[in-house]
């Protein structure tokens, strides 16, 4: 990919951030809102983001525009075969280190399975992006988040996105560090007074079925994650809400439904316009005031 170039805001326009959240694949969503500020010619003074967010806002901060970000997706998640290549090109040493003790759910090692599938354009350390980063990260035994904005970012965004039953924890500084989003779903709370419109985006989701069916032990598992990510954001939303919610309609897909990636920017691609509309409306408001 080649990296993308953004308008500059004149001062005379209000500034805006954007706070992208967990989800998974359901977060491949995020690209149709990078897209749409670039189409707008809006570059964000801040960005934060917890897991599959925090993995977008790098690409986003590092320069990418969201047709890059699009088609580096498609090319490697989205494709199985892909996937496969990128996995063994690993061997051998750091194969066996990124598969500890087998294919067993919750072993896969994520430090060394992530790097394989940035673009190369997202760098290894945070003094080297564009826009500002926060990246969002649970100290496990510290019971508390952890916000990363500086050093070494690969290993930022890989504890971010350790996804427990998933993923083994990312040590950090000592500590142990998992999803972002288990503490910090949609980080709006962290772009407080940097910027004149705040842009949430919550891909978090919910359980989706027929209201009857018994769920799976696994789908169990990460639906009672959803709800419980819902009442954190919804406290968070009653504190102190962001200028712009946009919600994705992405229930129907699953965590790792990354082989669905074409699907769930088909499914959400009226994110897009929804955007628009509220951007248009906030900023003729901040204009008015």
């Amino acid at each position: 990919m080649t990296q993308g170039l953004y308008a500059s805001k004149t001062s005379a326009e209000p500034t805006v951030a954007l706070a992208l959240g967990g989800g998974g694949a359901r977060g491949l969503a995020h690209i149709h809102v990078i897209e749409t500020l670039n189409e707008l010619g809006i570059r964000p003074v801040a960005i934060a983001g917890s897991s599959i967010g925090a993995i977008m806002g790098a690409g986003m901060a590092a320069g990418l525009s969201g047709a890059e970000i699009r088609e580096h997706t498609l090319a490697t998640v989205g494709q199985r075969k892909e996937i496969a290549s990128r996995l063994w090109s690993l061997r051998p040493a750091s194969f066996a280190k990124a598969v500890t003790g087998g294919f067993r759910v919750g072993q896969f090692n994520i430090e060394r399975i992530l790097p394989a599938f940035l673009p190369d354009a997202i760098p290894k350390n945070f003094a080297d992006l564009h826009i500002p980063l926060k990246v969002m990260t649970t100290d496990y035994y510290g019971q508390t988040e952890r916000v990363c904005e500086h050093g070494d970012l690969h290993q930022a965004l890989a504890a971010s996105a350790a996804l427990p039953a998933v993923f083994m924890p990312v040590r950090i500084d000592g500590r142990v560090m998992i999803d972002g989003g288990i503490y910090n779903p949609v980080p709006f709370d962290h772009l407080t007074g940097l910027a004149d419109i705040v842009i949430a985006v919550d891909v978090v989701g919910g359980p989706d079925g027929d209201g009857e069916t018994m769920p799976s032990r696994i789908d169990s598992l990460f639906g009672a994650s959803q709800l419980m990510m819902q009442s954190i954001i919804a406290m968070k939303m009653k504190a102190n809400p962001p200028d712009i919610l946009l919600r994705p309609e992405v229930n129907r897909f699953k965590v790792m439904d990354f082989l669905r990636a074409q699907e769930v920017l088909t499914a959400t691609a009226a994110v897009k316009d929804q955007l628009k509309t509220a951007l248009g409306e906030a900023i003729e408001s901040r204009i008015k005031a």
